[in-house]
């Protein structure tokens, strides 16, 4: 099966590059003048996913993924989310953050069983190895990164 790969125009001299999905986070040149395809990143920040995108960003992501389940009105999803800033940045390129409004997408909500939040689901090459309920402080979040993602 080939690997999917994403076209990037450069924003130096417009050319089109092919860069393979799995790289896109390595900070690819361009093939034509070799500048950076893409400026570094300010810093990275959780990715929002839907129930329209959960299959392409989450299942088919070649890396770990951690999923927040949230809620604007949670108060401990609130608590929980600075935490997972910090974790989004210490972590770009190997393990992405994303954060699922469960208000806003019930069908992925529903698929997962959310019935609490905030939930935490951890995915490795698409499936779900762990979750977690209740708000964990980073030290607990980042055990379960690096034993599951």
């Amino acid at each position: 099966m080939a690997e999917d790969i994403r076209l990037v125009r450069c924003p130096s001299c417009g050319a089109k590059n092919r860069v393979p999905l799995s790289r896109i986070h390595d900070r690819p040149r361009c093939g034509r003048c070799h500048e950076p395809l893409a400026p570094a990143p300010a810093a990275a920040r959780p990715m929002d996913v839907s129930d329209r995108t959960f299959q392409e960003e989450v299942l088919s992501h070649p890396v770990g993924v951690l999923v927040d389940c949230w809620a604007p009105w949670c108060g401990p999803c609130r608590m929980v989310a600075p935490v997972l800033d910090q974790l989004a940045r210490d972590y770009e390129g190997r393990v992405r953050i994303a954060k699922l409004n469960v208000d806003e997408n019930p069908v992925t909500a529903s698929r997962f069983q959310i019935r609490s939040i905030p939930t935490l689901l951890f995915f490795k090459k698409g499936d779900l190895v762990h979750r977690v309920e209740g708000a964990l402080p980073r030290p607990e979040i980042e055990r379960c990164l690096r034993m599951r993602c």
